[in-house]
């Protein structure tokens, strides 16, 4: 079903000033499916969280619990790649707690979109094209990680005795056949996948 819990779309709902507190509500289209969860969860003797096993699913599994006000003993948090019958019985096998490591690295995510995006995205809404919203973070993001790699990637070359004139082509042959190698660089960034690293980053600093 996804996240049953989001910011509330008006001023106030991350308080930087207040330690970052962060209020939450349930959506509207969740609201029935949290009752009916919360109410099989008050007979039941263990209630497993089987969200995805990444941050945003992690974070479900908790707004999940918070929004229950259930025993969080009775609760146990398992994660698994496929849907089979042995991944599934393997996973129920190995349940753990709720990682909040993994909750926290998606609130701030979230709260950093609100931050940006609240104030920005009318800016952009009068000065562009309404619809427009400044709150996301993944491609700025992504392109740190892309210059890191290849950094990386050209002090491996280096060390295997290239000449210096050779290793920004080869690090970046190696990154271009990287991703396509991989999805990595998510459809949301990147709609077209012919284009090469260089090309992608010289997008982003444009945009």
């Amino acid at each position: 079903f996804g996240h049953i819990r989001d910011l509330p779309a008006k001023d106030g709902s991350v308080r930087p000033d207040e330690d970052f507190a962060i209020d939450y509500e349930i959506s509207a289209k969740a609201t029935k499916h949290v009752k009916e969860i919360a109410d099989a969860a008050k007979t039941a003797e263990a209630i497993y969280l089987a969200s995805d096993p990444d941050r945003e699913g992690e974070a479900i599994s908790w707004h999940l619990l918070e929004a229950m006000k259930i025993d969080e003993s009775k609760t146990k948090r398992i994660v698994f790649s496929e849907i089979t019958k042995n991944a599934i019985l393997s996973a129920m096998e190995k349940p753990r707690t709720i990682d909040m490591d993994l909750v926290n690295a998606q609130q701030a995510r979230r709260a950093l979109d609100y931050l940006v995006g609240f104030n920005l995205s009318p800016l952009l809404w009068k000065k562009i094209r309404r619809g427009l919203s400044a709150g996301r973070v993944q491609s700025p993001a992504l392109r740190l990680i892309i210059e890191r790699e290849i950094e990386i990637a050209k002090g491996q070359i280096r060390a295997e005795g290239k000449p210096e004139d050779m290793v920004e082509k080869i690090a970046m042959g190696k990154l271009n056949k990287f991703y396509k190698d991989s999805t990595l660089l998510n459809q949301e960034f990147v709609k077209d996948s012919s284009k090469t690293i260089a090309q992608m980053l010289d997008g982003v600093e444009k945009g």
